[in-house]
């Protein structure tokens, strides 16, 4: 990317709706495909497109979060490279941060120290592929103050998004709203909006100008798409970027335009069940454009007969260091350390590290955090009104087992 371009990826966020997923974690910390966290993807489009300072703004249950940014993310520091987590200082006051904008102004003394001419603001939370230096060229290109990422989806969905109306050229916004009864559909297509990514590429004295503004007016919520970008979109220095437009290397017209907020468990389970569908949106197995992460020192996965009954997994993924023991894992994905013991059924779920299933357990439709202990003969997503009085249902009906919660 541009020499001088300074990247912020927001972290902060507290993700109610995946409780209890996010009991103990802020929620770019939650596992994701067994092997990942949410802000790897973030963090990866980053630094494969070649911007490598980078400060992680965090403040709710950060703990896991702070450690996994400083045991994988380590760049060159020969190079003056590096990825940061960067909590609440306080610079401005006794106080937290009171929104995504805020944490910004808390945190101008990042970007007063780098000195860049733009700055890179993702969030840390959605599972997709981008390369930010195409954006950063129609950003440069457009002479804009702020560019925000926008991905067409159907005009009919415009309630769930933040969304972007644009002029007739198609690359102006001329409004943005949040989660609008009714939206204009696209000049090129009537049909389609722009949802916004929560991804923005600010030329640096309109980010800093912006948050200051910001600061000083109590009536604002002090929020980066609530509050800093309609500022700027009535300034005229607002443009959309088409993320349809961005090409991934190693990407398909299949996976080009994979997008997806897990905020909430439905969203969280069925971008899992995707990755074992035949055919899945998301490409995990795309070598050009790898997703990083830090890997644990385990060994492969093992598959064990248990008397007259082989261990395997059908239609799954499962991480190093899993061992199944006569049981039989099918569309589900099984992370590093899990144990399904002989005669268990594990069936369309997701289990986290360190999950052990016991002889004769049944485990369907479920999330089950890391360190969760079913016994023998226990059963998850067989009786509804048993799984609603032990632990969390989602309205699709998927059971969620919180980090370590005992199983009777």
């Amino acid at each position: 990317m541009h020499p001088r371009t300074f990247g912020i990826i927001l972290a902060g966020g507290e993700g109610k709706r995946l409780m209890p997923l996010t009991a103990d974690r802020a929620k770019p910390a939650v596992p994701f495909a067994g092997i990942y966290r949410l802000i790897d993807f973030a963090l990866t489009n980053l630094v494969n497109g070649g911007l490598f300072k980078i400060a992680v703004l965090t403040q709710y249950k950060s703990h896991s979060l702070d450690r996994h940014v400083a045991t994988a993310w380590r760049l060159s520091p020969l190079l003056g490279n590096y990825v940061t987590p960067v909590p609440a200082q306080m610079r401005r006051g006794p106080r937290w941060y009171a929104g995504s904008a805020d944490a910004i102004y808390q945190s101008l003394n990042l970007i007063s120290d780098e000195r860049p001419d733009h700055c890179v603001v993702f969030g840390a939370d959605h599972i997709y592929r981008m390369d930010p230096r195409q954006m950063l060229d129609f950003h440069i290109e457009i002479g804009a103050g702020v560019t925000v990422a926008g991905i067409r989806v159907p005009r009919s969905q415009a309630r769930d998004f933040g969304v972007i109306e644009t002029g007739r050229d198609g690359r102006r916004i001329s409004a943005f709203l949040e989660k609008p009864s009714e939206a204009k559909g696209l000049p090129d297509a009537p049909d389609q909006i722009f949802a916004s990514m929560g991804n923005y590429l600010f030329s640096t004295d309109v980010l800093v100008d912006a948050v200051i503004k910001d600061a000083a007016d109590e009536s604002s919520t002090h929020d980066m798409g609530g509050d800093i970008i309609p500022q700027l979109v009535e300034r005229g220095e607002a443009a959309v970027y088409d993320f349809s437009t961005n090409n991934v290397p190693g990407s398909t017209d299949r996976d080009k335009d994979y997008w997806r907020d897990v905020g909430s468990l439905d969203t969280y389970y069925d971008a899992h069940m995707n990755l074992i569908s035949p055919e899945p949106e998301f490409n995990l197995f795309n070598y050009q454009w790898p997703i990083l992460t830090w890997h644990e020192p385990l060994p492969p996965a093992k598959f064990m007969d248990e008397g007259t009954r082989p261990g395997h997994a059908v239609n799954s993924m499962v991480c190093a260091g899993a061992i199944i023991s006569g049981g039989l894992v099918r569309d589900s994905i099984v992370s590093p350390g899990v144990t399904v013991d002989s005669q268990a059924l594990v069936e369309s779920s997701v289990l986290m590290h360190g999950v052990e299933v016991g002889q004769g357990a049944v485990v369907r439709n479920a999330i089950v955090d890391k360190n969760v202990r079913i016994p023998k003969g226990a059963q998850i997503g067989v009786d509804a009104g048993a799984d609603c009085e032990r632990f969390t249902v989602s309205p699709g009906g998927i059971v969620a087992i919180g980090k370590g919660k005992p199983v009777t």
